[in-house]
């Protein structure tokens, strides 16, 4: 071969290699083979003009004892050019080549979210590790990112410290991998979840139907309870028959419940539910301990323009109307009674369908003078134990332990 063809091939082979030389650029991802391997640090052939290496905390973190416990000779690693240059020929970094991948990761899955055709939404792991400042921090594959407080659940969590440590699932949302940007959501995960569960449960359910739930969350005016993955409510005037001042009197989260479903708007997404009415009325139970016709005893505990209402036992009332409290014409009923009266009447009437019972105190003098009448019982009120005084050292001497003579 003659020298000018030498030269020639000599010069079309540099001109080659600075072609692929100029394709490595800086801040990009590449891939390339691990030429040599000792304990501190990896060489990679990345195509430069030489082999780069790469120090163990630039291949794995935590750092590892050795990098010949990450990598080995022929293996292909993607690698991040951080810079090209200077002494060492340039710097690369598994790491960041790795955290690459997954935010090209994180950003397919997003993608794929946002689609309009999309029916099934990709989500992905997100340990918890710490409560901040308005949310969580977690970490996706090695990337930290962010939780909003409004983000974790369907409503407000007061106390975010019990997720610390759990793994959940969740969706990307905002991604800006320049910024190590990224934040994600559970609650838009679940409000998905709960339409798809809304949309089986409303195809299925009809008024009147009774069903097992689970008390999911109490608040002042009732309890929200889950009926096979959606939350119905349950007003606290349906929570029992008794009156309830708070809903945690007779419930507890977590506790599984009767419920009657009393009605079912499926625009509105609203389920109202009863407990009450899946147990029988003690109302009722009461009304079977008296006939029409019997003579009792009562307390008068209400005055109304059209009568006086009368406490046949704690919880259980009856009506005395104008006309059956006075054998006179009066206009008011506290021209015959008074509210904590103690009177006698004879049952005219009992509704079990209105729940109602009507009183005599006119029937009671002209018919009761001779029969037995049931007696009134006042709610027995608890004990309540008097502040005993600690005794003295020594009895006074004109005090006597026993008892004094007749």
């Amino acid at each position: 071969m003659s020298e000018d063809l030498k030269t020639a091939e000599d010069m079309g082979n540099w001109l080659d290699e600075s072609t692929d030389i100029q394709k490595i650029r800086e801040h990009e991802v590449v891939e390339g083979t691990v030429v040599l391997v000792n304990r501190d640090e990896a060489y990679v052939d990345i195509g430069y003009k030489q082999e780069i290496a790469i120090p163990k905390k630039e291949l794995a973190s935590p750092e590892p004892d050795s990098a010949e416990d990450v990598v080995k000779q022929g293996d292909k690693i993607k690698v991040y050019i951080q810079s090209l240059g200077g002494e060492n020929g340039g710097v690369l970094s598994k790491i960041k080549a790795d955290a690459e991948v997954v935010w090209d990761e994180l950003r397919a899955v997003k993608a794929h979210n946002d689609d309009p055709e999309t029916t099934d939404l990709q989500t992905v792991d997100a340990t918890i590790n710490s409560v901040v400042k308005g949310g969580l921090t977690a970490t996706v594959n090695g990337l930290r990112g962010f939780i909003p407080a409004s983000q974790m659940e369907l409503h407000f969590v007061k106390d975010l410290s019990a997720y610390v440590g759990q793994t959940v699932k969740a969706l990307p949302i905002e991604i800006e991998s320049h910024k190590r940007r990224l934040v994600l959501s559970r609650r838009q995960l679940l409000e998905r979840e709960r339409e798809i569960k809304q949309q089986e449960v409303f195809g299925t359910l009809h008024e009147g139907d009774v069903l097992k739930g689970v008390v999911k969350r109490l608040v002042e005016y009732g309890a929200f309870i889950d009926i096979g993955g959606v939350d119905g409510l349950a007003h606290i005037s349906d929570l029992s028959w008794e009156r309830v001042t708070h809903p945690s009197d007779v419930l507890k989260v977590g506790q599984e419940v009767d419920v009657y479903v009393k009605n079912v708007d499926p625009e509105a997404h609203r389920i109202s539910l009863s407990i009450k009415q899946t147990q029988r009325d003690p109302w009722l139970d009461r009304a079977e301990g008296y006939r029409e016709g019997d003579f009792i005893e009562g307390k008068i505990v209400k005055l109304a323009k059209f009568g006086a209402f009368m406490e046949i036992e704690p919880g259980f009332d009856g009506l005395i109307p104008m006309g059956e409290l006075s054998d006179r014409r009066i206009e008011n009923a506290d021209e015959a009674v008074a509210v904590g009266d103690i009177v006698k009447v004879k049952v005219l009437r009992i509704d079990l369908k209105r729940k109602r019972i009507s009183l005599s105190i006119n029937r009671a003098r002209r018919e009761g003078g001779n029969v037995k009448v049931k007696r009134y019982q006042p709610a027995v009120e608890p004990a309540v134990e008097p502040a005993t005084e600690p005794e003295p050292a020594e009895a006074p001497a004109e005090v006597s332990a026993e008892p004094a003579e007749k």
